[in-house]
């Protein structure tokens, strides 16, 4: 069985266009959508709400291993306002603490 089969690409090409509507529909639907205050904070809060969503099925998940790696990267990403070092003292506190039995 070849990977670019005729299905696979037809699989590849219908998820495709489904993410482009549906992509292409929320700026278009945004876009007759009154920026009023109260909308702009619900959209303010949109990020964080989504972090959360992806987040917190992971910590329940695997314990307190990832519950320390979340906190130790919040707190980098707060004190230095860096991805890349929010997310590489996430790495390390989760390794530190699975080797040390957390």
């Amino acid at each position: 069985m070849s990977a670019l089969e005729p299905l696979v690409i037809a699989a590849l090409l219908v998820m495709a266009g489904a993410t482009l509507l549906m992509r292409a529909g929320g700026f278009w639907v945004m876009g007759r959508v009154p920026l009023t205050p109260r909308v702009r904070r619900m959209l303010e809060a949109l990020p964080g709400s989504i972090v959360a969503a992806i987040v917190l099925p992971v910590v329940a998940k695997i314990g307190p291993a990832a519950a320390l790696a979340v906190v130790a990267a919040a707190v980098v990403m707060a004190l230095r306002r860096n991805e890349f070092l929010a997310v590489a003292a996430g790495v390390a506190v989760a390794i530190l603490a699975r080797s040390a039995g957390v």
